[in-house]
């Protein structure tokens, strides 16, 4: 009997290594619609689907002109808002909800969850929450920590509202929130693109002209022509998952 387990625990485990192989999937993968928290940065690899993801919004201006451009080539994207800028521009994240696109909190100030206390984050997370389902008749189930930080208050508080946290694809961050030149921000996302990308974006810079909005001009055609399909980031995790059932 003593021989037969160690034989038991190889056997498992060289099935565990082969449904590793055969579904890459991201740090974790499970439905919205349970009481369960993840953090994931990407999806199945196994579809030809991206999910654009924009931070630090709503910008008076580059939010809208980016708004223009996802409409033109019909691609639905994920909204990462600040509470107070969403306060200050109501109009913006309510044209991105009626357009179709995913909402998800940013915390209210663009605080570092690892530096605050836990009343604080619950604070900021729960006036962003209020924020934006007052305007959207929908509380945001996605939660992405400014500068992708984040501890075990974050995971707690996340966990406690049956959300999620998303980051993004290692690969897949062209940093444009310092504006970096147009080809830059272009060939960071063109050349890196894999299936189940999660590509960060910011459509809040501080400069006089986004070189992001001017990026996305040859992003989107081109990820079309390649047969790149836009997800949410909710449609990608619910992908996922249905994938993980096949």
């Amino acid at each position: 009997m003593k021989k037969k387990i160690p034989l038991l625990l190889i056997l498992l485990l060289n099935i565990f290594l082969v449904l590793s192989i055969i579904y890459p999937f991201s740090i974790a993968a499970i439905n919205l619609n349970n009481n369960h928290s993840i953090v994931v940065n990407q999806g199945s690899r196994r579809e030809k689907v991206i999910a654009l993801t924009f931070d630090d919004g709503p910008h008076p201006r580059y939010t809208n002109e980016i708004l223009d451009l996802l409409k033109e080539y019909d691609v639905k994207a994920t909204f990462f808002v600040l509470g107070k800028l969403a306060e200050a521009y109501p109009d913006i994240i309510k044209r991105q909800s009626e357009e179709g696109h995913e909402i998800g909190n940013h915390t209210y100030s663009h605080i570092n969850t690892e530096k605050v206390t836990k009343e604080e984050l619950i604070w900021e997370y729960e006036k962003t929450q209020n924020i934006i389902a007052k305007l959207t008749n929908n509380r945001p189930k996605l939660f992405r920590p400014p500068y992708g930080s984040f501890n075990n208050n974050t995971i707690d508080i996340i966990e406690s509202n049956d959300s999620v946290i998303v980051l993004w694809s290692a690969h897949q961050d062209s940093k444009d929130w310092s504006n970096p030149e147009i080809d830059k921000i272009v060939s960071t996302t063109l050349s890196n693109i894999k299936n189940g990308d999660i590509i960060l974006f910011h459509d809040y810079v501080y400069f006089n002209k986004s070189n992001t909005v001017e990026a996305l001009k040859k992003i989107l055609p081109e990820l079309k022509n390649r047969g790149y399909r836009f997800v949410t980031v909710s449609e990608l995790i619910n992908m996922e998952n249905l994938n993980l059932g096949k």
